[in-house]
């Protein structure tokens, strides 16, 4: 599904009968806020998926922290300095 305003496709959120709720983008397994993929039953072992690609919950926890900030190519100034000539 696309919205309106751009060529974006929505995430959705799926529950299957069995009580399973997965969080799909694109086709893929796909969630920033948490895990994509939640299993009901007895021991509920959640799934971390971004872009349809599997991670662990500490290498998802860090890709999440990793994404804020400066992009790599930009330094960022000291207080009251800029980076013009």
């Amino acid at each position: 599904m696309k919205n309106k305003d751009n060529e974006w496709p929505t995430s959705q959120r799926l529950r299957k009968a069995d009580g399973t709720i997965a969080y799909i983008w694109g086709n893929k397994l796909h969630n920033w806020e948490g895990p994509a993929l939640i299993p009901e039953g007895i021991q509920r072992k959640r799934e971390y998926y971004l872009y349809g690609m599997q991670y662990s919950e500490a290498d998802y926890k860090e890709t999440i922290r990793g994404r804020t900030g400066l992009p790599w190519y930009k330094q960022p100034a000291p207080k009251g300095q800029n980076h013009r000539n």
